[in-house]
């Protein structure tokens, strides 16, 4: 079972505030995931291969090719904002 002050060191960590409610409401919620994650490991699973995808491994997608654009306008021309013959982005990164 998760304690409340376990929900409060984690919503902490994650800079969160939440309200004594919203703590309270939390730390039911949490405690029922972890008590069904318990039910769940007791369950036998031995003879039953693990599943790494819901995909077979035998399926494959098409393999990647690079073709060339009919013509730098096109592709430009779909730019919202550009520079000359750069897409033009918003800055994201501050230097001082």
């Amino acid at each position: 079972m998760i304690s409340r002050s376990q929900v409060q060191h984690v919503a902490h960590l994650a800079r969160l505030a939440l309200t004594p409610a919203e703590e309270e409401r939390f730390t039911e919620q949490l405690g029922s995931i972890l008590a069904y994650v318990e039910q769940l490991s007791q369950l036998d699973t031995t003879g039953i291969d693990p599943v790494m995808s819901e995909r077979s491994l035998t399926e494959s997608l098409r393999p990647d090719q690079s073709r060339p654009w009919p013509s730098r306008e096109d592709l430009l021309g779909n730019a919202p904002d550009r520079a000359g013959d750069f897409f033009k982005v918003p800055k994201i990164l501050q230097t001082d």
